[in-house]
């Protein structure tokens, strides 16, 4: 494998960085399915920043100062490198089966993407916190926003699918979507990485400890090392390999979740964790908002504000949204006072003691309107907290392997 270095940066540091996580990408498939592996790594704040998979590269696109500076490392950074390098097994090794066409007059379709990005969102983050790139601590926050958003924030759930959603880099061509919460978009990534999180949880559970998914990414992507030939599978490949790792009714188990039959959030108590809302964010969620400039109001008033105050996400259901505040609006005033992240903050803890509501002046195209937010619960952001008496496999789950 080779990292690409750039006269301008400090090379050594992105060699150990991207040595670290193969490492634990190594130990976790025991195989490796390409014949040099090559690392295109852009740290720029001119590009469009993404992550995209090939069999034996990546082209991945961060912030200029992702490698020296802390809160960037573990937001921006973190799990970029090993989500795409997981790729080169879990997609592009072994493929679904509608997915790996024999030409190009076969359309493709998606059913899979649960497997493809789900799991590699799950292994992404893992990784992440085996190979130091983030801490256990960060991992879990991170993970407590994913918890947060399918426990608050997707009410589409309610009559949309998750499997359903693996449609949507055919029918949405990936243009953003308003209302995510309801409408739901490409939510086989962080969705499916919940469901991961259960299935490791539940194969633990089940075995004392003694198995676990990375068992199953062995089997299951390990297979002929040295080969770079497509592997295409099926549903019924995937719950034959969990029950050679540990027998159950995985299809039943898969298909309530992925069909919309059962929650897709018990993989957090599972591992002996609880999501719990406090007054302050945690350490990823501040390095998040001190990236992008913007201000988190989500699972208070039911409102995200970028850095110029602009109005991004909505809740459905939320406080604001019943309001009649939407996305795109132009958030002016607090209170008669110009907006600024501290003055919505301020306003926020003040209503929690009193019972006049917060009063915001927002532009709607055009036009200007007040609008009374009639909340009074305070600040609220996710964070995961421990279930006592229970057994801790979230942080087995992070624990490096040799």
């Amino acid at each position: 494998m080779r990292l690409r270095d750039r006269v301008d940066e400090p090379g050594a540091r992105r060699r150990q960085v991207v040595g670290r996580h193969t490492a634990g990408a190594d130990a976790l498939f025991g195989a490796r399915h390409y014949r040099n592996y090559h690392f295109l790594l852009s740290l720029s704040n001119h590009v469009a920043h993404f992550g995209l998979e090939h069999h034996e590269s990546n082209d991945s696109r961060t912030s200029e100062r992702a490698l020296v500076d802390d809160n960037l490392r573990r937001v921006a950074f973190g799990d970029l490198l090993p989500h795409e390098y997981t790729h080169s097994w879990n997609g592009k090794f072994r493929r679904g089966a509608d997915l790996a066409t024999p030409n190009f007059n076969v359309p493709m379709q998606d059913s899979l993407l649960w497997v493809y990005e789900g799991q590699t969102q799950y292994w992404g983050n893992v990784l992440a916190g085996r190979a130091g790139l983030r801490t256990a601590e960060q991992s879990r926050d991170a993970l407590a926003l994913v918890a947060a958003a399918y426990t608050d924030n997707r009410a589409g759930l309610g009559w949309r699918a998750l499997q359903d959603t693996t449609n949507d880099p055919i029918i949405a061509q990936r243009r953003p979507k308003p209302y995510r919460g309801w409408q739901l978009s490409e939510d086989y990534y962080s969705g499916g990485q919940m469901i991961w999180l259960e299935v490791d949880a539940r194969i633990r559970a089940q075995s004392g400890g003694k198995r676990s998914l990375d068992d199953f990414a062995r089997v299951f992507f390990g297979v002929d090392d040295g080969s770079w030939t497509v592997h295409p599978y099926t549903f019924d490949d995937v719950v034959r390999a969990l029950n050679g790792v540990v027998a159950d009714d995985w299809a039943t188990f898969l298909r309530a979740r992925l069909d919309g039959r059962t929650p897709i959030t018990g993989g957090i108590a599972a591992a002996g964790w609880k999501l719990v809302y406090q007054d302050k964010p945690n350490d990823y969620a501040k390095a998040a908002a001190k990236e992008g400039g913007g201000a988190d109001f989500l699972y208070s008033l039911g409102l995200t504000v970028d850095k110029d105050g602009k109005l991004g996400e909505v809740r459905w259901d939320g406080p604001a949204f019943r309001a009649g505040i939407g996305p795109g609006m132009q958030l002016v005033a607090v209170d008669g006072r110009e907006y600024k992240k501290d003055t919505l903050e301020d306003a926020v803890k003040a209503a929690k003691t009193g019972r006049a509501p917060i009063t915001l002046l927002v532009k709607d195209f055009d036009r200007y309107r007040t609008v009374a937010l009639d909340y009074h619960d305070g600040l609220r952001y996710p964070h995961l907290e421990r279930i006592a008496g229970t057994p801790d496999r979230l942080s087995a789950i992070y624990a490096t392997r040799r």
